[in-house]
């Protein structure tokens, strides 16, 4: 009878060897991305997830779970098992805004909830406005809107989003008073701007440059420290003295649920590297103005600490509270 028991441990050890020694990934992996299909950044979560399901021999299979500006998909990834299966694509306004705005909506800590892999790429947001507005550059701008303020208005797509939070920022480092207007749909920010019924905007690099290429709004500066090689013409709103501090970018990062074995995420990191490197990636990703950064786990999580730390402040001082 032990015989027959030994023999039969021994088998069930044999039968189970394979299944704990296959390699990470052994089937396909799922991305949440937290927004609709066709969005931006949808399209760029599929340019990732071609390549790194190409890096990692496995698909990388999207699943779009929209709602709640981000929020809902966020929190279904939170819950997600930490096996390394379920990955999350996401942009700051859901992993460093979000819970500052709404904190008792939002159930979900992006700094214990989650792990970040990696900042994929970040991209500029620029400040426009309406081609009648008595200002010609960004210091015109200031001395107008200082002498008037709560006259002029700017619009951004609503209330805690990255665009709000940028120009709120104008606003506390200027010491100015533009009144935010929220919008739902970003075009028509743009139609409103050049119909002279909006002062100013907030808008992200790629779709303010064609219709100010076009002639039909003013520019008056990104909102990153740095020109942009996608638009070194236009200047910095830093280059003024009065915002110097002002820094606020998109970000697109990939995270997975917190307690995952850390040679996976060193694996899926290591993929990303290696797609981020490749040149037909890099090509598809500058097409939306997206500058490439591929930081390391530890990077890109004291780079999130950073950026909750910087956005806190602005919606303190800017008392920012979503509708």
């Amino acid at each position: 009878m032990r015989k027959f028991l030994f023999w039969m441990l021994s088998a069930l050890v044999f039968a189970s060897a394979p299944a704990m020694a296959q390699p990470y990934p052994s089937r396909p992996v799922t991305l949440i991305v937290p927004y609709a299909a066709g969005g931006s950044v949808d399209v760029v979560a599929r340019v990732v997830a071609d390549k790194l399901g190409e890096k990692l021999g496995q698909n990388v299979v999207i699943e779009n779970v929209a709602g709640a500006g981000g929020i809902t998909g966020t929190q279904r990834a939170a819950r997600a098992a930490p096996d390394g299966y379920t990955l999350l694509f996401s942009v700051e306004s859901t992993m460093a805004i979000a819970k500052l705005v709404q904190p008792h909506v939002v159930q979900y800590d992006s700094q214990k909830d989650f792990v970040p892999i990696s900042l994929i790429g970040t991209s500029p947001l620029i400040l426009v406005g309406k081609n009648n507005l008595p200002a010609s550059n960004t210091a015109e701008l200031m001395a107008l809107l200082r002498a008037n303020p709560g006259k002029y208005s700017y619009a951004s797509s609503g209330v805690g989003t990255s665009l709000q939070v940028a120009g709120e920022m104008i606003n506390v480092e200027g010491d100015v008073h533009m009144v935010h207007v929220s919008y739902r749909v970003g075009s028509q920010i743009i139609t409103d701007l050049m119909g002279n019924q909006i002062d100013l905007a907030v808008l992200p690099l790629v779709m303010a440059l064609p219709t100010y290429r076009s002639g039909n709004i003013k520019v008056f500066g990104i909102t990153e420290p740095e020109r942009s090689a996608f638009a070194p013409d236009v200047p910095s709103l830093a280059e003024q003295p009065e915002l110097k501090n002002v820094n606020m970018t998109v970000w697109y990062g990939l995270f997975t649920p917190a307690q995952v074995d850390p040679a996976i995420v060193d694996r899926i990191y290591q993929a990303l590297a290696a797609a981020l490197r490749e040149p037909q990636m890099q090509a598809k990703l500058a097409e939306v103005n997206l500058r490439i950064v591929g930081n390391s786990p530890p990077e890109f999580a004291k780079f999130l600490d950073n950026e909750i730390n910087k956005f806190g402040a602005v919606v303190k001082a800017a008392n920012i509270k979503a509708e």
